[in-house]
């Protein structure tokens, strides 16, 4: 039977020498026999073995769970349950990975709409990236119930052209015209916006919120702090 020296087996499982010696001071790998020069040999089942510790590393398992999977008298009953707990884990990291990857990825491309870069920019881009769930909800409030009233309109329009039905239209404004009052107050109830001169994050009036210019998520406003006069960064209101 074929026995292997510690430099020998390393570099059958492609490991260093210090690898195997850790395995050994951890009891894991334990040599066969010792020569009468004192070096350690391992035999077949050894490296066997030490393949099996190496492969369920790369799995990412660590060495105490290892040891207690290699120490059952059954292990065949424990590694599934390892296995699948550190797929769970797995999954998790790469979750994580991705969370923060795509943060990055909102952090460059926020950037590149900076003209002047400062910390205190970086911290308005950190507010507002934290900030898109809640803004997002607020939207999505507006939509359900605005999305009614939009089947409404297009419903009424096309039985007035089509059939002559102009009173369906008429209810259309009647109840149109709450909505758009009651939206546009719990719009901007909710939302807040931040200056990009002092980085204050002030609630403008809601008559200058109304008429001011704006884009999907700016708008141009006078901040309450400083008196700047520009495009602020829209997000949702802190919950009080």
């Amino acid at each position: 039977m074929s026995k292997y020296t510690t430099g020998e087996i390393a570099k059958l499982c492609g490991v260093t020498v210090r690898t195997v010696q850790y395995y050994d001071s951890r009891g894991i790998l334990i040599p066969a026999e010792l020569s009468e020069g004192g070096r350690r040999l391992y035999s077949e089942d050894d490296l066997k073995r030490m393949r099996i510790i190496c492969f369920l590393r790369e799995l990412g398992l660590p060495i105490d769970s290892i040891s207690q999977l290699l120490s059952e008298d059954d292990p065949g009953s424990v590694i599934s349950l390892l296995l699948e707990q550190q797929e769970k884990d797995m999954k998790m990291e790469i979750n994580e990975c991705e969370e923060k990857l795509h943060k990055l990825e909102e952090l460059k491309s926020e950037l590149k709409n900076v003209k002047e870069f400062s910390v205190e920019s970086i911290g308005d881009i950190a507010y507002t990236m934290s900030n898109k769930k809640r803004l997002k909800r607020i939207h999505m409030n507006l939509l359900m119930v605005g999305l009614p009233i939009n089947i409404l309109q297009w419903g009424s329009i096309i039985l007035w052209i089509t059939k002559g039905f102009w009173w369906l239209f008429a209810i259309w404004v009647v109840v149109a015209i709450p909505y758009g009052i009651w939206g546009s107050q719990y719009y901007f109830k909710n939302v807040a916006y931040i200056c990009p001169q002092c980085h204050t994050i002030f609630k403008p009036t809601f008559k200058e919120a109304f008429f001011a210019n704006h884009t999907p998520a700016t708008r141009k406003l006078t901040c309450t702090s400083c008196g700047h006069h520009g495009f602020c960064v829209e997000v949702a209101r802190e919950e009080e």
